[in-house]
Order: C-alpha cells, then structure tokens, then sequence
C-alpha cells in the first residue's frame, strides 16, 4: 500500500494514466514508424547510436523562470531539427530552480538548475540526423552563461561490429510516402 501512496504523491496513480501519459499516448499515435529519426548512424566511419552532450553552464541568468526555460527548449529541439514530443518541467521552492525534460522522438534534452549558484546542467542526446551541437550556442545566450563545460559522448560507439551487424539485421526497412508513389507510378 505504502508504494502506491508514494506513486500517487509523485503524480503517478497505477489506476489512472497521468497527464503526461495521456499527452505521451496522443503524441506516440502522431509519429509514424517512417517518420522516426531514431535510427544508428555512421559518421566519419564510427558507428554509434546518437550524440550525448553533456552540458554545464556557470554564471548563468534566468535559471528560475519556468516559462524562459520551456521557450528555451523547444528552441533547442527547432535548431536541431529534432521532433518534439513532450515537455515537463518542474519548479522547485525555496530556491527556484528547475528541473524537467524534452522528450523527444529522437531522445531527450533535460536540465536541472540551481539559480542561486547561477548554474545548470543540462543533458542532450538525440540520434539520427539531428544536430544537437547546434542546441549549445541556444542555451549560452537564453540563459546568458558566462562559462560553459561541454563533453561529448557517441553512445553506443564501443559496441563491437559483429553486434552492429545484428542491430542492423533486426531493422525493419523503412518505406518513404515517395518510394512508394514512385513504385506505384
């Protein structure tokens, strides 16, 4: 009994979906399978599943405001060229900072901030074709960082080939509106 009380202190009642679930469920009937972005790449001849920024801002602005925040983020998810899904983000008393996450079709962006030390860490790892370096410069000048700390990471670099090979082989081939009206035609 006591772990659902603590669901249901979380927003997370098992009897009934969330808001977020519900917003979730809308958006996944949205995005069809030959619209997904999330697929493994190859850049510069490594194999990886996406590019994971890890980023850190000192000495910036306007950590407390909710609103600049999610404004900030769906521009980071426009820049990249990543597909939006769904945003929560959560305020924080006393010290007002934030904490939430963009879901996106191709992963996530998420932060927490801590404006009375003027310094956020953020999270950004998206696969495919989007671009998540371009969400860096966005998040320097929305939240007028004085410094900022980047560390990159391609996840999933280090498998070895014969297990890309077996990823690949379970891939089930992606067939565009195009080649489909050019097979009919």
């Amino acid at each position: 009994m006591a772990f659902y009380d603590t669901l249901f202190q979380l927003g997370m009642d098992l009897t009934r979906s969330s808001t977020a679930q519900e917003e979730d469920r809308r958006e996944a009937a949205r995005v069809a399978h030959e619209d997904r972005k999330d697929f493994f790449i190859e850049r510069d001849g490594v194999r990886f599943a996406g590019t994971h920024l890890i980023v850190d801002l000192f000495g910036a602005r306007r950590l407390d405001d909710i609103q600049h925040i999610k404004r900030t983020l769906e521009r980071c998810v426009d820049v990249a060229g990543a597909t939006l899904l769904h945003i929560h983000l959560h305020h924080f008393t006393p010290n007002g900072g934030v904490s939430g996450v963009a879901v996106l079709a191709e992963s996530h962006i998420s932060i927490h901030s801590w404006p009375e030390a003027n310094y956020a860490a953020l999270d950004v790892f998206m696969c495919g074709d989007a671009n998540p370096q371009n969400c860096v410069e966005v998040l320097c000048e929305a939240f007028d960082a004085e410094d900022v700390v980047l560390t990159t990471h391609h996840r999933g670099s280090k498998l070895e080939d014969r297990s890309w090979r077996a990823a690949r082989a379970k891939q089930v081939p992606v067939r565009h509106k195009s080649v489909k009206k050019a097979e009919a035609a």
